[in-house]
């Protein structure tokens, strides 16, 4: 198998771990979802950009943008389906820290 290019994200989740309320904490399963599918459901779902265009954001080819979204997706729904936690974590990410440009003369 070949190792994975290394996916670009611009948003680090302010939280990592969601849990459903109405399970005891040991009877929880979960999923995990990675970084880099994390910043796929962000760029697609909650911003609705374009496949194209958020492959390009996370320098990734729009077939692989494609895997990396269905991934995720699929963890999500089987975690509200099945009432699991959800967790988020790993995965192969730089992230992108915008540089402040001065405006000094």
């Amino acid at each position: 198998m070949r190792p994975k290019k290394t996916r670009w994200v611009k948003c680090l989740p302010g939280e990592r771990c969601f849990r459903p309320k109405c399970k005891p904490r040991g009877k929880i399963s979960g999923v995990c979802v990675t970084i880099d599918e994390f910043e796929a459901l962000r760029l697609a779902c909650l911003l609705g950009m374009k496949q194209e265009d958020a492959a390009r954001l996370m320098k990734v080819s729009r077939p692989t943008f494609s895997r990396i979204i269905a991934s995720a997706q699929k963890k999500i729904a089987d975690a509200l389906v099945n009432i699991k936690a959800i967790k988020i974590e790993g995965g192969c990410c730089k992230v992108v820290i915008k540089k402040r440009r001065s405006h000094g003369k």
